[in-house]
């Protein structure tokens, strides 16, 4: 009995860990996470401006605004193809680096 106490205990911490720590979430992340002069791509949480729209640039990428959990809107420019549903969606997930005042998206996807 006494031997499974400790490795019970490794168990649950690594659980409670993973939890709160690492599990994704739906709350919207923010830019001040991220490092203006460093251009490793990372995932942000996001919710779209619709009001705003997208606008497709001539050579074929888009440019549209999202706002982050700061209230923070910030311009967003992207080769990617748009998923569809997007002015529809209660939040979308970016993945990219910031870029002098905007940022720069290598990935959109919708998260619902």
């Amino acid at each position: 009995m006494q031997k499974l106490i400790l490795p019970g205990l490794i168990i649950a911490a690594a659980a409670l860990l993973y939890f709160t720590y690492f599990a994704p979430s739906d709350e919207l992340g923010s830019f001040s996470k991220f490092d203006p002069n460093s251009n490793a791509s990372l995932p942000i949480v996001v919710k779209f401006v619709a009001e705003k729209g997208a606008t497709r640039t001539d050579d074929g990428g888009s440019i549209f605004y999202v706002i982050d959990k700061t209230g923070k809107e910030v311009q967003v420019s992207t080769s990617a193809t748009l998923p569809p549903g997007i002015q529809d969606s209660k939040s979308i997930v970016i993945t990219g680096h910031l870029s002098g005042s905007g940022f720069h998206a290598h990935g959109v996807e919708l998260r619902n």
